[in-house]
């Protein structure tokens, strides 16, 4: 059921996956503009979140200069608070983005029927190039995104059938390290989240 939701993993929920969180909403929102709609609608067509495999963090903002990548490229922050992955998060979630591989084997082994719709951020956007061309175009309706997400994550699955994530497609760490280090996480963040935007709202 609408609208389309996306759950961003990574370990500690302060760094990585809050980025892609918030990097994505803001994707949406920008692409809405472009097509004339209210970008405040954004929450109605897609809904973006974010969890960690470890609890450390849970209840704490996100990390300063992960904060900083998002606030510079546009994004906002305000009521983020780092938590822990739950399965009913997973079950809940029609598309899961993982930072790692790790990750993506930590999701399938607490839920292996989300299989299908879990994927390594990288390996996904790999994937989108060579399916989205193929999908219907859709109106910025909830129930519209949410039928070309669903397709969108299915033919994504259908393509890498009898292969594997690649290393590349991981996303490194920048816990502890500088702004340039964060700089180069989300631009890789936004090579999969943007064409995901564009991907659903065509």
């Amino acid at each position: 059921m609408p609208p389309f939701t996306v759950l961003h993993v990574c370990m500690g929920n302060i760094c990585r996956s809050p980025m892609a969180e918030r990097l994505l909403v803001l994707a949406v929102r920008e692409r809405l503009g472009r097509l004339g709609v209210d970008p405040a609608r954004s929450d109605e067509l897609v809904h973006s979140h974010s969890a960690g495999t470890g609890g450390w963090h849970a209840g704490e903002e996100m990390n300063p200069p992960a904060a900083r990548q998002v606030t510079s490229r546009g994004g906002a922050v305000d009521g983020f608070a780092a938590r822990r992955l739950r399965s009913d998060l997973i079950d809940a979630a029609d598309l899961v983005l993982t930072a790692t591989a790790d990750q993506h084997e930590y999701v399938v082994a607490l839920r292996p029927d989300a299989a299908a719709r879990t994927f390594v951020l990288g390996e996904f956007g790999r994937l989108l190039g060579t399916v989205a061309a193929g999908l219907p175009p859709v109106d910025a309706t909830p129930e519209a995104v949410y039928a070309r997400g669903v397709a969108l994550v299915e033919a994504a699955d259908a393509a890498r059938q009898g292969s594997t994530a690649l290393p590349t497609d991981d996303l490194d760490d920048p816990w502890g390290r500088g702004d340039q280090c964060f700089s180069r996480v989300a631009d890789e963040i936004e090579e999969t989240v943007q064409p995901l935007a564009a991907a659903l709202l065509p």
